[in-house]
């Protein structure tokens, strides 16, 4: 008989409820019946012990925020009756856990394409990057011109998975930190080894000037990336363009995918529509994932700063060293200092569809998101706009917002974002983002935007039998089979900014 709930940890004070739940109906829990008090959606959570006012409710073995009033065995724990324990920036201490995670090396490889500096991509794409927005028009000008002229439609021709143009509004009127922000993740954008060949495009006069981005670059193919500064053009700079990207092409046409070990495969771990399932199924399946890949020599990364808090602790305690500590402490509370210098609190993060879906506190979304990241160690700490050198779960400084957060993850060198979603969504960034679905019920109603159905881990499935298929479906992709979001078009990038625009 299939189980309509779920008792997540031994300490928990609810359950959740794995489908729609009526008022009056009897669940059995430890020995103990229970009787609910209001209609509850599935996702949602039922209290299973009488609590008073202030008292903490936990789930997932952890503080999840304290009841606003007194409850009763039977009620339906939400939003309104649930607030956050979160406050300011915290003192922190190390209390190092040491995890084996006894996982068997399989040698397993994907097709990747071997870049001339030993890098490796899992794309052979083309891309436009504009250093302005003011030159966005023309780089998508350019993209589509060129998408014709090689007839993609063809790849046995040409080799090439696709050519894009990313967009973005900066390059200009930013300062100090903003500036160096979009610097790094363009810098990041051109380096990335998805990219066959890349056109720098420049206005000329804006305040990301051409040549000292150029020089950003450090050492780097200059047959494979060139500028153009349009402004120095004497007339048609969409020809002068189209020019560069058939001398790019002559070189990029020739890669061919390769056998690479899963080692070098550089995995961003995501969530976004996350509901009550989230932290059931499709998060703990991402970080059966990492965990594996992480054993095999390969790097995922999490990032979501403010999703960590509330679970800040259980990675802080996972680093390596103390030093790794401390740059995660900083990482922690110069977050929420941001959020303080705004005059914002630091738990109202929870948006509608989290609520609707059966998430009520920040405490309750980051328990379930930090389950991405499995029970591997943290071996590195970036900044965002930071480029990877360590192999490993990293942790990477960026915001909750998905387009944001996707386009960091990406900027530091992984290859593919696996996102996770109970709510859905379409979008992509400019590497492959692969949709995992928290439920059944998803993954039904919106097939051409899910990858992969988690949700069949309260269907009858265990996590035994799909993590292999899992990573067989990672693997398929990052050997050349299009995740819906490339084969949609959906593909963007977007930039981090906190100060002026002037």
């Amino acid at each position: 008989m299939q189980t309509t709930f779920l008792k997540i940890n031994p300490a928990d004070s609810v359950v959740v409820c794995l489908q729609p739940k009526q008022a009056g109906d009897v669940i059995e829990v430890d020995g103990k019946h229970v009787t609910l008090r209001q209609d509850t959606p599935a996702g949602h959570k039922v209290l299973i012990k009488d609590v008073r006012q202030g008292d903490d409710i936990i789930k997932y073995g952890y503080p999840i925020g304290h009841a606003l009033e007194d409850m009763k065995a039977g009620d339906w724990v939400n939003e309104h009756n649930l607030k956050t324990n979160l406050k300011g920036t915290l003192e922190y201490t190390y209390a190092p856990v040491d995890e084996q995670l006894a996982i068997p090396v399989e040698n397993r490889t994907f097709k990747g394409f071997v870049r001339n500096n030993g890098d490796v991509g899992v794309r052979n794409e083309i891309w436009i990057v504009p250093t302005v927005g003011c030159v966005n028009g023309i780089a998508e000008r350019l993209a589509n011109q060129f998408s014709k002229e090689i007839g993609l439609d063809d790849q046995s021709q040409n080799n090439i998975d696709a050519v894009h143009a990313w967009h973005h509004n900066y390059g200009c009127s930013q300062l100090s930190g903003d500036h160096e922000n979009t610097r790094k993740v363009l810098r990041d954008l051109v380096l990335h080894p998805n990219a066959g060949g890349v056109l720098v495009l420049a206005l000329g006069c804006e305040n990301n000037q051409p040549d000292e981005f150029m020089k950003l670059l450090g050492d780097y193919d200059h047959d494979r990336i060139r500028l153009l500064v349009t402004q120095q053009v004497d007339g048609d700079e969409v020809e002068a363009g189209m020019a560069i990207l058939r001398d790019i092409y002559r070189f990029a046409r020739e890669d061919r995918r390769t056998d690479v070990p899963v080692s070098r495969l550089r995995v961003g771990l995501k969530c976004g529509g996350s509901d009550g399932f989230s932290g059931i199924t499709a998060n703990p399946l991402v970080g059966e994932f990492s965990d594996w890949l992480v054993a095999q020599g390969g790097t995922s990364v999490l990032t979501e700063v403010p999703e960590m808090f509330g679970a800040e602790t259980i990675l802080m305690n996972r680093c390596e060293t103390r030093e790794l500590f401390e740059q995660t402490v900083s990482m922690i509370n110069n977050f929420k200092e941001y959020f303080l210098s705004h005059g914002e609190p630091v738990g109202e993060n929870p948006s509608p569809g989290n609520k609707a879906g059966g998430i009520s506190t920040l405490e309750d979304k980051a328990l379930g998101c930090t389950q991405k990241c499995g029970r591997a160690p943290v071996s590195g700490v970036m900044e965002y706009g930071d480029r990877l050198e360590h192999n490993g779960l990293n942790l990477l400084s960026a915001p909750g917002n998905d387009l944001v957060a996707a386009t960091a993850l990406a900027s530091c060198g992984c290859h593919i974002v696996l996102f996770t979603t109970g709510r859905g969504t379409p979008f992509g960034t400019f590497v492959p983002t692969m949709k995992i679905a928290t439920n059944p019920t998803l993954a039904q109603r919106k097939p051409q935007w899910v990858d992969f159905n988690a949700g069949q881990l309260v269907t009858g499935r265990t996590m035994k039998e799909l993590v292999p298929e899992f990573i067989d479906k990672v693997l398929s992709v990052a050997s050349g089979e299009l995740a819906r979001n490339e084969e949609n078009g959906y593909r963007e990038i977007s930039i981090f900014k906190n100060g002026v625009t002037l």
